[in-house]
């Protein structure tokens, strides 16, 4: 079955989602923080999504206060495309196991 589809026109990029005042920034951030600190306390690191450019800057920044808050450097790595991992050192080395030859 075939649709034909009538009207459709494509966003315009200023109708996209407006980026976040200076409160609603200083607010996620803030509870960055303390979500994320808490997940890393707990196991020693942290993934979350990181779809735009933004997102890696925030939570870079967030890694950077928690460093600062514990005195205890707060790595970060991207896991791929779309999501950052915050760790802690000891928690977040890949390590892989070298073939043993017998």
């Amino acid at each position: 079955m075939t649709r034909d589809l009538y009207n459709v026109r494509l966003r315009p990029t200023e109708a996209a989602a407006a980026p976040l005042t200076d409160e609603e920034e200083r607010r996620f951030r803030a509870v960055l923080f303390s979500e994320l600190g808490n997940e890393i306390a707990d196991h020693g690191s942290a993934r979350f999504p990181a779809y735009t450019p933004e997102d890696r800057r925030r939570l870079v920044e967030v890694a950077h206060r928690l460093t600062a808050h514990w005195g205890q450097q707060v790595f970060v790595e991207a896991e791929d495309l779309t999501r950052l991992r915050l760790y802690l050192a000891g928690h977040g080395e890949r390590t892989q196991a070298l073939p043993t030859r017998t």
